[in-house]
């Protein structure tokens, strides 16, 4: 996979790119059981040698991957990416081209009331930054008060597609613009990366034993934590990897929207 080779090809364009089909095609089809995806990226500053779309880039391909699985007529709709994300922490950085955080609630709010009113009953949030996880955690609820929507959160790193192509360094302190992320780019839009660029930056998180005092227990911006941009190893990074991590993501994704898919919120009542 590479220059984007994945944009509307493939399983995920061809036949579960919702607006590909007409309004009618839309109003006709059955509904109950499917799930549409939304996912949510980010346009921010990824270090020296990383485009600013990166976010944002690797979730089309890691959903034009998973969607490679799905079965042809699985009830799952693909809608376009929200672009921009929260990325306030980075905002001092050219290049990124951040929303506040209420921008991004109206916009998901009005999404959403849009998929209700299309009649659809399911919705899920599928996010590649790290930092729209809190809000679209709030958000999640918040949708389903409003539309009475099932709504779901995936965030692809749940899934651990990169565990056993990473060190506990980078699990630890690789949350951007490191090995993982460089990787991924590498193999998707290898012509996007600099790698002569790439550097090694690890924040030194604290790693309280008496409790979890680690990244998430303490509000910071990128600046607090790199000089360059980068939270990780970008110098291990490589192509090959990145394919892997993508053939080993595409059939665990799938697996979890299928699941997701076909999960009843009524189960969870005796």
């Amino acid at each position: 996979m590479s220059s984007l080779g994945f944009r509307y090809n493939g399983n995920a364009f061809d036949r579960h790119f919702l607006p590909r089909l007409t309004t009618q095609e839309i109003k006709t089809m059955p509904k109950e059981d499917v799930l549409i995806v939304l996912p949510v990226g980010a346009i921010e500053q990824h270090g020296p040698h990383m485009p600013v779309y990166t976010d944002t880039l690797l979730g089309e391909a890691l959903l034009a991957e998973a969607f490679k699985y799905l079965p042809e007529d699985a009830p799952i709709w693909l809608l376009p990416s929200i672009n921009y994300g929260k990325s306030t922490e980075h905002a001092e950085s050219p290049g990124t081209f951040t929303l506040s955080a209420q921008t991004l609630m109206m916009v998901l709010q009005d999404i959403s009331a849009s998929v209700a009113s299309s009649g659809f009953k399911k919705l899920l949030l599928f996010n590649t930054h790290g930092g729209n996880a809190d809000l679209l955690g709030m958000m999640a609820r918040e949708i389903r008060i409003a539309t009475g929507l099932a709504v779901y959160r995936l965030d692809p790193g749940s899934v651990h597609y990169s565990d056993s192509f990473t060190d506990d360094e980078e699990k630890a302190s690789g949350i951007h613009a490191g090995d993982v992320e460089t990787s991924l780019v590498m193999a998707v839009c290898p012509e996007w990366v600099h790698p002569e660029l790439a550097l090694r930056e690890m924040p030194r998180f604290p790693q309280s034993t008496s409790f979890s005092f680690r990244s998430k227990s303490f509000a910071w911006v990128m600046k607090d934590i790199s000089l360059s941009g980068i939270a990780g190893d970008a110098t291990k990074a490589s192509p090959e990897r990145g394919e892997a991590m993508l053939n080993k993501a595409g059939p665990l994704l799938a697996e979890a929207l299928l699941e997701i898919a076909t999960f009843d919120m009524e189960s969870l009542k005796e």
